[in-house]
């Protein structure tokens, strides 16, 4: 009995455990999948901007002694000076996904060309002059690991480097360059050797300099004098053999609020596709969020008088017209007066296939203003307008615009049918329609800003409503900056988001 009774405590307080996990699980709110084709176009333009790093970089000088046992001398002291990378061509590379690690990097028969000076000397001789160095058989491999830190930032990890240079051909130029291309052969050893040894720790300092820059990113980035959105990690990236997925927070705070809104994230799948380089899934809770802290933060407020209503409505006449003559009929009022309208509630968010709805629910209150200039309230009642929510990508945002699907007061059933009542619903419904939703859609042209690397454009983009989330399907194209090349050592320019906030440790 005791036994069992043992046994059944034990049970409860594993599935407490569980549910206790299962609560505090944090599901992302925005989901990136890079897929092999945007690796395959990775190479084309790597290649490319890495041919114009390692020609605009300074390469080290090399300096070493050698002897030359076939012309009796014990030793020379050579020292190769501003070297140059003239030429560069590495036509067999590849990158390919390692399921649960990381990127293999692969890449032979590589070329070099270098331009260099010389000096050497020896007991019996000093000379100096020009060369021409020629790689061939050039060979490296390695896997690059893909992490997060505390912060959210992903950082990248060199594992397994393995670097070799097959080939070195020295030519050297000058008055005596007969004589020195006779012995350049016995250079050419300790010179392969020096560069076999260089390459990967090379290799690795670069991959450092790119995570310190990485540590910079902007993952906390302000949106506008309301909001704040988060792009941190939360979570290392998951690696397949047909892509890399990206689980970022994507969640909306109030400018001088950090603390999560009550309502938890919810998991979504991407669907299989892998028609293009990229794939991001924007989830019902990164707009839920987004209501959240507009609402919050006061941003659906908004106070209109005529002029402003006429400005939105200047170019239907007849509507302003018509709205005017009914406020006056009803009214019996000739003096400017003022909309003010205030949610109440949240906007809610509903994404179903093919169909984006955000209801809002508010309160109205049209208000005159008096010759003391005293604000007089003519009526105040709550209404809920249902709005369909159109999307488009413009550049690296995502713009998006609201449309009038439907307008009801919030009255009892039994005064619905009262012609005033239909009448007054009208009119609110014409002053949203023409003068409040032309007002937001002009705030919502600045758009959501879209998580991309430097110089990197969205093309050939598609937006997709599904259940419960946004899928946006696009490739990648990118465009080198005249002004600003990056640097191999700093990186400058690789930021993907910008701006004054810095991140908060992520969960």
């Amino acid at each position: 009995m005791c036994t069992k009774m043992v046994q059944v405590l034990w049970g409860c307080f594993l599935l407490w455990n569980l549910y206790i996990a299962s609560a505090q699980t944090i599901y992302p709110g925005i989901k990136a999948r890079i897929t092999q084709r945007a690796l395959d176009y990775g190479v084309q333009v790597g290649m490319e901007v890495i041919e114009q790093m390692v020609k605009e970089r300074h390469i080290a000088d090399i300096k070493g002694s050698e002897s030359l046992e076939f012309l009796k001398i014990d030793y020379v002291n050579y020292n190769f000076t501003n070297i140059k990378i003239s030429a560069f061509s590495f036509p067999n590379t590849s990158l390919a996904f390692v399921p649960g690690v990381g990127v293999r990097v692969l890449s032979n028969h590589g070329t070099t060309n270098i331009s260099t000076d010389w000096g050497v000397k020896s007991p019996l001789f000093q000379d100096s002059g020009g060369a021409d160095l020629f790689l061939s058989g050039v060979y490296v491999t390695g896997i690059v690991v893909l992490t997060r830190n505390d912060f959210g930032h992903p950082i990248l990890k060199l594992q397994d480097c393995y670097a070799q240079v097959s080939h070195a051909d020295i030519l050297f130029s000058g008055e005596l360059s007969g004589l020195y291309n006779s012995f350049a052969e016995p250079l050419e050893k300790p010179i392969l050797k020096k560069l076999n040894e260089m390459l990967c720790p090379i290799i690795t300092g670069e991959v450092e300099a790119l995570n310190a820059n990485l540590s910079m990113l902007e993952v906390l980035r302000k949106i506008d004098n309301y909001t704040l959105l988060d792009y941190s990690l939360i979570s290392s990236p998951e690696i397949t053999e047909n892509y890399i997925e990206l689980n970022l927070k994507g969640i909306f705070y109030p400018l001088e609020n950090l603390t999560d809104p009550a309502f938890s994230s919810v998991p979504f799948v991407l669907p299989e596709r892998r028609d293009s380089m990229l794939y991001v899934g924007i989830s019902e809770y990164f707009f839920k969020s987004a209501s959240y802290a507009y609402f919050t933060a006061g941003a659906f407020n908004v106070t209109l008088t005529t002029k402003e209503i006429s400005n939105h409505l200047i170019h239907n006449s007849q509507g302003l017209g018509n709205m005017l003559s009914r406020i006056a009929e009803l009214y019996i009022l000739s003096r400017p007066f003022m909309v003010r309208i205030m949610a109440t509630e949240p906007p809610v968010v509903n994404l179903l296939p093919g169909n984006f709805t955000l209801d809002i629910p508010a309160s109205i209150v049209i208000l005159t203003q008096s010759k003391n200039s005293t604000a007089e309230t003519i009526v105040s009642m709550d209404f809920i307008a249902s709005t369909n929510v159109a999307l488009a990508i413009l550049g690296q945002r995502m713009i998006c615009s609201l449309s009038l699907n439907r307008f009801r007061l919030s009255l009892p059933e039994s005064n619905r049918s009262n012609i005033e009542v239909l009448r007054f619903e009208n009119i609110l419904s014409s002053i949203l329609h023409f003068g409040v939703l032309p007002l937001a859609n002009a705030k919502l042209q600045q758009g959501f800003p879209l998580p991309n690397p430097h110089d990197i454009s969205l093309v050939n983009s598609d937006i997709e409503v599904l259940e419960g989330f946004l899928l946006i399907s696009t490739d990648l194209k990118y465009k080198t900056s005249l002004k600003q090349q990056p640097s191999s050592h700093g990186w400058e320019g690789l930021n993907l988001i910008s701006g004054q906030w810095r991140g908060k440790p992520a969960p």
